[in-house]
């Protein structure tokens, strides 16, 4: 089992939130702050209390629109600064993964400002008398996050305004060509969580998982330049490939932990496996 949770700690290297800065929206905490950031954004005291409790909107701001407003400007002055670079892409911001939309912020900002970011990947499955197999994708080569290494057959974060099933079916047609009628046949099947500190920020991720039944007859085709090609591997070859290597996108590892726990791949009643269960839902 120490070869699968080697996967799941890589993706919660936070221990605690000791040294970094609460976030909040009103009464919510939203994030967490790193210092350095916290110190940047003291220099904008119209646009960010500081208190005992951390860093604040200004309680005067009324709606999802005002604080967009701040939020945006306050990401357009972190680009210049060195701290993101913008992507053009807005996420909810929520203080729990189903809480209300408090405001909404560019996808680069939310690991410098600790936000909670939700995604949905897809299992893509087949069943032939050999037993399961597993549709997997070849990312791009000049993907700024894990070039070159596998990932789900579709993966999206999921962006404002959209549900994970919705992004499900909007990545389906982008990624692989999967028809809407046949993505919206995808079966939900949980979620899986970490809390991982690298390079952006701090990454707290919610992924929903989904798994898609598919017919023998049907092959994902790349629509984009998100991905090189596919492939259709054994179970038992991608369950040893995540175990021996690191070929597979950080947190792609874990999505795939829990479709061999629910597989019965890694017998989920021995004392290890309930321990991979458990890390899988260590984040928010």
């Amino acid at each position: 089992m120490k070869d699968l949770a080697r996967h799941i700690a890589a993706c919660n290297n936070v221990a605690s939130p000791t040294g970094l800065v609460p976030f909040r929206i009103g009464t919510e905490q939203v994030g967490w702050l790193d210092p350095e950031l916290a110190r940047w954004l003291a220099f904008r005291p119209r646009d960010f209390h500081f208190d005992g409790k951390g860093v604040s909107l200004p309680a005067g701001l009324r709606g999802a629109a005002a604080r967009e407003r701040v939020l945006a400007d306050a990401a357009k002055g972190l680009e210049k600064a060195g701290f993101l670079k913008l992507r053009g892409e807005l996420f909810d911001v929520r203080a729990t993964p189903e809480g209300p939309v408090l405001a909404r912020l560019d996808r680069a900002a939310i690991p410098p400002f600790g936000i909670i970011s939700q995604g949905a990947h897809l299992n893509g499955l087949v069943r032939r008398a050999d037993g399961l197999h597993i549709w997997l994708g070849k990312r791009a080569r000049d993907k700024a996050v894990a070039p070159g290494q596998w990932d789900n057959m579709v993966a999206g974060g999921t962006p404002a305004g959209l549900t994970p099933q919705e992004t499900l079916v909007k990545e389906g047609s982008e990624e692989a060509g999967l028809p809407p009628e046949l993505a919206g046949r995808a079966v939900p099947a949980g979620r899986v969580s970490y809390i991982m500190r690298n390079d952006e920020g701090l990454r707290r991720d919610v992924l929903h998982v989904f798994d898609l039944e598919l017919p023998e007859d049907f092959t994902p085709t790349p629509h984009d330049d998100e991905v090189e090609h596919f492939e259709l591997w054994p179970a038992p070859r991608v369950l040893e490939a995540v175990r021996e290597g690191d070929d597979f996108k950080f947190n792609v590892n874990l999505v795939l932990i829990d479709l061999f726990l629910r597989e019965g791949l890694v017998d989920p009643a021995t004392p290890g496996a309930r321990r991979l269960r458990a890390g899988l839902d260590a984040g928010v």
